[in-house]
């Protein structure tokens, strides 16, 4: 019996986003996704969820009134 570790995934929006390096913490991954995706830099993490083989990484938009 061999096991393998899952790979990661990311979503934010409904948008899959790839694991850009599997060695670095999701808080680094959540920078260089914010660079494209702005809302990512203040959207909160949830998971991981292990779906089809892979653990899911979920940005959150946080969501708020002004004022």
């Amino acid at each position: 019996m061999t096991t393998e570790p899952l790979k990661r995934e990311f979503s934010f929006n409904g948008i899959r986003l790839p694991d850009p390096n599997p060695n670095l913490p999701v808080e680094e991954v959540r920078a260089i996704y914010a660079t494209q995706y702005p809302d990512v830099a203040t959207a909160s993490i949830s998971g991981p969820e292990a779906i089809a083989g892979k653990l899911r990484y979920a940005f959150e938009r946080a969501i708020g009134s002004k004022g």
